[in-house]
């Protein structure tokens, strides 16, 4: 007897629907095997793979009473039903399977089930046959409605099958990508811990032979403390990401005048600037010294890098200016510089840690693609935010903000410093 029609078509929508619900594959899959017994009025049903290695086809899913007797079995390409549909990637029904050779009998030996008809579809996954999806035993003969019902199912089943390894697939990677992070971050303190003691050393004892060295070995020496002075700076920088990626890194928060910190950056950076012919100015509005609450020793190390890098691609002639401005919620500081610029393509992800902007005019500066990483996770840990304009051949533009509930001129009663 024909299943109504309306029933057919809401027990198919409950399978699509289920399709996105929260379910492991198994139970979703055996949600389909029950549907196509039920739908072509049949007695068991069962969901081949097939299995590239052996040649051969495993069951994926079967009715809970048949799992134990063929869990492990197999079915062979070759002699079976189940291979003549995966290989010709086309159904077939077969009314009467004792008078018909390809059927494979030893499973109903092992399932002490007895195979009258069968009718069995192709799993078909991104244009190839990936298994096959059999119901078992009609009273009738199955007909083109039951192929069709059938092939929808095993549609379904193909689309949970390929949902469940892209997931599978997706778990594999994280915890790969976790493995990696670890293995970073050892690393990372292997290395910076044993780079520190003999670093520590040779800065030193370097500046000790400066004091002694006449002025024949004044340029030498002078060249062995910059550039060990330039792998601690890259060290420590390597050090403050990882510590704020891995939580190592805490902000200690107190009362602190930006315009202070402006200052003293300004003051730092004073003869840099000086020797490169460039003029440094400082913004701020009178008589304002924008207190907010932050950790002011981090801060500065932002500050410093985004001077730095104003400076360093600055050429003669050139001017950068600091600002700062104190608005409703909110301090900001902006550094903006007449340098090279940053090129469009590179704007977006020169604060990924280790990225550099190609070009032959910034390569020559050297750099490790740490200083903008670490600004602007020293700037997120105060639940601040930073960000850049730029054009390049007229100058870029840094400005980063600094959230506080309270942000006022006046002085605090503890000293800021």
């Amino acid at each position: 007897m024909a299943i109504d029609r309306v029933k057919l078509l809401e027990r198919l929508f409950d399978i699509t629907r289920s399709l996105s619900a929260s379910v492991d594959v198994e139970t979703y899959l055996q949600s389909i095997l029950s549907a196509a017994t039920e739908l072509t009025e049949s007695e068991s049903a069962s969901l081949l793979e097939y299995d590239e290695i052996s040649k051969e086809f495993i069951f994926k899913s079967v009715p809970w009473f048949h799992r134990d007797a063929v869990s492990s079995a197999r079915v062979p390409l070759s002699g079976s039903i189940a291979g003549w549909v995966f290989l010709n990637i086309k159904p077939l029904a077969i009314d009467d399977v004792a008078n018909d050779s390809r059927h494979y009998g030893k499973i109903d030996e092992l399932a002490e089930f007895q195979t009258r008809s069968l009718l069995g579809v192709p799993l078909i996954l991104h244009g190839r046959p990936v298994g096959v999806f059999e119901v078992f035993n009609k009273n009738e003969n199955y007909t083109d409605e039951d192929i069709l019902i059938v092939e929808t199912l095993a549609s379904l089943a193909s689309t949970a099958l390929q949902n469940d390894l892209l997931e599978n697939s997706i778990l594999s990677s994280q915890e790969e990508a976790r493995d990696l992070d670890r293995l970073k971050n050892e690393f990372i303190a292997i290395t910076s811990h044993e780079l520190r003691t003999p670093l520590g050393l040779i800065l030193g004892h370097a500046t000790f032979l400066r004091e002694l060295v006449g002025n024949d070995f004044q340029e030498q020496v002078d060249a062995i403390i910059r550039n060990a002075t330039r792998l601690k700076e890259i060290i420590e920088s390597t050090t403050s990401v990882d510590s704020y990626e891995t939580g190592g890194s805490r902000v200690r928060s107190r009362r602190v005048s930006v315009a202070r910190i402006i200052e003293d950056a300004s003051s730092s950076f004073h003869e840099m600037a000086m020797n490169k012919g460039i003029t440094l100015k400082t913004e701020i509005p009178e008589n304002h010294e924008l207190w907010v609450d932050i950790d002011g020793g981090k801060v500065s190390i932002v500050l410093s890098n985004l001077l730095k890098n104003a400076l360093t691609f600055t050429n003669e002639g050139g001017q950068v200016i600091i600002r700062g401005e104190h608005k409703p919620e909110y301090v900001t500081v902006t550094v903006q510089d007449t340098g090279l610029g940053i090129p469009a393509k590179d704007l977006p992800h020169i604060f990924d840690r280790f990225y550099q902007v190609e070009s032959h005019l910034t390569r020559r500066h050297g750099g490790m693609g740490l200083g903008l990483s670490v600004a602007k996770v020293m700037i997120e840990m105060h639940g601040g935010r930073i960000w850049a304009e730029s054009k390049e051949g007229e100058g870029s533009t840094f400005t980063f903000l600094l959230p506080a509930n309270k942000i006022g001129d006046e002085p605090p009663a503890a000293s800021p410093v």
